[in-house]
């Protein structure tokens, strides 16, 4: 099998599977790299200790984290047992160390100060992730049909895990959020106007709604200001903001308000985490509105809060 033929046989297993684009290109790129480090060129060379001396090369010489290690683990067993049917079983290589760290939070003075500072759509959107503790791509692929005005909540469609779930929209972003759409609905229909208008669909959704595909509530509500191909049917659409575009934004407004901590997109979301454990919630809650598959995951966010150390007094103060 050549180098195109396994690469395309990649890509066809993973549409198969629904999985997003994004984890299309990553697993693409790492099996293009462990081709490129063996230096093969046929596919079917490829044997299992080829996985262990390119995950202990990365992980010895390159230093990559942990997380990253794992995926490329993940793209290359994925190519390995749906596209080569190798048993993957009984690897063995070096682990890269997977640090103890806890998330850095914000206190809300703090992370109203920095969405305060933001661009006006950006400001939204962290108002968003701060509000309903989203991460940073639930926020940007809502649609207008995700928002329940009524309710005052957010439905995340396959979420991480490719899980839906609901969460929280605060009540005091109603009109922000309402007046948003009104400009976001006026780009639609220039859009339509165009000769254009159809929104940005994974394959399976298109085919199943595309009589419906240029309705207005299944547009991107943070939509990117062009249009552009969508990656796998080739249509004009309209596709969200970049992630980047938020990244670089937030980057400038925390260095102009001088807040010396380093916040990510994700800060939000670990904030409000902390923040609703302080008032006293549930934990099972909290995980429910986070979308945690592991309660493990949610509990680290009881040692950001200090809840373990609950009644502990220092000598000191003594």
């Amino acid at each position: 099998m050549s180098k195109l033929g396994f690469l395309e046989a990649i890509r066809n297993a993973i549409r198969i599977r629904h999985y997003s684009y994004q984890t299309e290109k990553s697993y693409l790129s790492w099996n293009r790299c462990i081709i490129r480090f063996h230096q093969i060129n046929n596919a079917r060379e490829l044997i299992v200790k080829h996985i262990e001396d390119f995950l202990t090369y990365i992980a010895v010489h390159r230093k990559v984290s942990s997380s990253t290690q794992q995926q490329a683990l993940c793209a290359i067993v994925f190519a390995y047992k749906h596209v080569l049917n190798i048993d993957t079983q009984a690897l063995n290589y070096a682990y890269a160390k997977q640090p103890v760290r806890l998330p850095q939070v914000l206190n809300e003075d703090e992370a109203m100060t920095i969405i305060g500072a933001l661009p006006a759509k950006y400001s939204l959107i962290a108002s968003i992730l701060f509000g309903g503790g989203l991460r940073l791509n639930e926020a940007l692929k809502l649609r207008v049909k995700d928002v329940d005005f009524t309710d005052n909540s957010l439905f995340i469609f396959r979420g991480k895990g490719r899980k839906d779930r609901k969460t929280i929209l605060p009540k005091g972003l109603n009109e922000r959020l309402k007046t948003h759409l009104e400009l976001v609905k006026l780009i639609h229909e220039r859009d339509l106007s165009d000769g254009h208008g159809i929104a940005s669909l994974p394959s399976a959704l298109l085919r199943k709604y595309q009589h419906n595909a240029k309705q207005w509530y299944w547009q991107y509500i943070f939509p990117a200001s062009h249009r552009c191909l969508h990656p796998t049917d080739g249509y004009v659409c309209r596709h969200h903001i970049h992630p980047t575009a938020f990244t670089r934004a937030l980057r400038s407004a925390v260095k102009d308000v001088g807040i010396e901590k380093r916040v990510t997109a994700h800060t939000f979301r670990h904030s409000i985490a902390t923040s609703i454990l302080k008032s006293g919630a549930d934990i099972r809650t909290l995980q429910e509105l986070l979308g945690h598959k592991d309660i493990k995951t949610t509990q680290i966010y009881t040692h950001v809060a200090g809840l373990h150390q609950s009644g502990i007094v220092s000598p000191f103060d003594k």
